[in-house]
Parts: C-alpha cells; structure tokens; sequence
C-alpha cells in the first residue's frame, strides 16, 4: 500500500499490556497487522520441560491471540474502505495441519493459532475484516541457506512469501481466503 508508513517495534508478544499498547498508540487504526512469531521446543514428549512447552505456546499461540484481539479492537473503529477495515494474518506452518515427532510443543501452538484465525475470519469477515492463516510448509532461503545445487528452487523465497502476503491483503471481499498453504515443488503434503 503505496505512502503507508511501516515499523517494527521490539515488545513481548505474550504481554497484553505491551501488545495493547502498540496497538493504542497507532495514529489511526491499522490497516494490516501480521503475527509472525512462533517458538519451537524439540524433544521426545515424555522428557520435555512443562515450563519450556508453556512459553513456546504462549508466544505461538497467546501471542497470536493479543495481537488478533488488538488489532481487530482497534480495526472496527475503522471506517471501511469498499467494505474493508483491515486485515489480520498469521504466520503458520505445516505443523498446524500434522504433527510431527518431537516437536509436540511447536504442533500445539500452530494448530491453536490456526483454530484462532478460523474463528476470528468467521466472526469479523462480515464486519470487514479479513483474516487469514498462511501455512509455511518449506525451508526459507535466508542469509547463510543455501540450497542444493541439484535442486533449485527447493526453498522458499521471502520475496515469493511476501507476494503471498501482499495478495492476501489486497483480495476483493467477495474472495477473501482464510488460508494459505505456500510450499516449493519438494515438499510433499
């Protein structure tokens, strides 16, 4: 969106009070707001840390749900545009479709953020807000990633992701997706 400032602020997502206040101290209502963060504990179940579980769901998953509950609070003060107030994303991962081995703690989060965007899309949809969930299924070529010389475009780039996002943002109402599923050509599902 085109002469729309962005920035990036450094806060616990898992704190109501910090999520909130992000949200309060915007000029205007968000037009977008997109929940990236999740945390991963591997290990075999029966010896994880309950303690280390709870923080990974916290911010998986709680932290989806303040940041979904601000921004949609401050979203419906909005007047729409063509019908639309805003949109909400949230960054998932093929976690919040199958679990895998040793990585119970990661599964529950994503398929309780995944539940979220559910519920929230069908409640606020028709209140113009759109809200999605986006299933990263693939690795991310990232800095220091490389993939294998036999098997180009095996990774996920961040400017193909990115597109992803952007479409999502930008759907006619009368075509919102609630979910997403970006993968390169290796992955299997």
């Amino acid at each position: 969106m085109p002469g729309r400032p962005a920035r990036t602020v450094l806060l616990d997502g898992t704190d109501e009070a910090a999520v909130a206040a992000l949200f309060d101290d915007l000029p205007a209502p968000p037009r977008v707001a997109v929940y990236n963060p999740s945390s991963r504990v591997r290990g075999p179940v029966a010896e994880l840390d309950a303690g280390d579980v709870r923080r990974a769901v916290e911010i998986t998953a709680i932290g989806a749900f303040l940041t979904g509950k601000h921004a949609a609070r401050r979203m419906l003060e909005a007047e729409p545009v063509d019908g639309v107030r805003g949109t909400i994303l949230f960054t998932g991962a093929s976690a919040g479709v199958k679990g895998f081995p040793q990585s119970a703690p990661f599964a529950m989060g994503k398929f309780a953020q995944r539940g979220l965007a559910e519920s929230m899309a069908r409640e606020l949809h028709p209140k113009g807000i759109h809200v999605a969930w986006i299933n990263i299924d693939g690795g991310i070529l990232n800095l220091g990633r490389s993939e294998p010389a036999d098997r180009p475009g095996s990774m996920l780039r961040p400017e193909a992701i990115a597109r992803t996002y952007r479409h999502l943002i930008e759907q006619d109402r009368s075509a919102w997706s609630n979910e997403v599923a970006v993968r390169p050509w290796v992955e299997t599902f």
